[in-house]
């Protein structure tokens, strides 16, 4: 069966490339330079999945015990040999399939795009936004000189999605832990601690996530860790 991790913005976010653009941002969106859609690398999106992991499995205590073993099958250790890999990929974070083949046909259409308007610089504008801040003197309260700074968002509402493979099939463990560090996860991104980056992640549909969520929590109350 194929494993999908929806990314909905609750806010804009920036998952930046750490460069900016000389005289438009100090710090650009990561997108693909055919089409101009933003994307989100998939060690990204692991690192976000890993980070909440660890704070479930902290809260769980003695009665975590079990879970630590499906964790470590599904992310992976740190320094781990090859036989002890995580045994889930998880793919970058994407705009819907559909969407892309239809933007690289109508950028590469004679008919539609005949008079080139159509360009990945202007999807990526239909899609992105740019935010400005800058920081402020405590003692003059006024903005620092020089602290000016500009990054691309990606627009509130806007969804994206991750694939995920499985060395095997996904257990019903592996599942319900992994619905577990999506709904744990709240913010990602540059910024993510001054009120951007509000994210929610559903583990292919928000049915499913709730019934694995569900049986998680079952799990850990009745202290099932066989």
């Amino acid at each position: 069966m194929k494993h999908t991790i929806q990314i909905k913005l609750l806010s804009d976010a920036t998952f930046g490339i750490g460069d900016g653009v000389a005289g438009l941002v100090d710090q650009e969106v990561e997108h693909d330079r055919e089409t101009g859609l933003p994307f989100v690398r998939g060690r990204t999106v692991k690192g976000l999945l890993v980070e909440a992991c660890a704070d479930i499995l902290y809260g769980l205590g003695s009665n975590g015990e079990v879970w630590h073993s499906v964790a470590a099958d599904l992310f992976g250790t740190p320094g781990s040999r090859e036989d002890n890999d995580a045994k889930m990929q998880v793919g970058d974070a994407v705009f819907p399939h559909d969407l892309q083949q239809a933007i690289i046909y109508a950028l590469h259409d004679k008919k539609q795009n005949k008079d080139g308007w159509l360009t990945s610089e202007r999807i990526l504008d239909s899609v992105t936004g740019i935010r400005r801040q800058t920081s402020v003197n405590a003692e003059t309260d006024r903005p620092e000189d020089g602290s000016l700074r500009s990054m691309r968002v990606l627009m509130k509402d806007t969804t994206l999605i991750s694939t995920l493979t499985f060395a095997q099939n996904a257990t019903s463990k592996q599942l319900q832990l992994l619905a577990a560090c999506c709904a744990a996860v709240q913010r990602g991104g540059t910024g993510r601690n001054r009120g951007r980056g509000r994210i929610q992640l559903v583990l292919n549909d928000e049915t499913q996530q709730k019934t694995q969520l569900a049986t998680f929590a079952q799990h850990v109350k009745g202290g099932k860790n066989e």
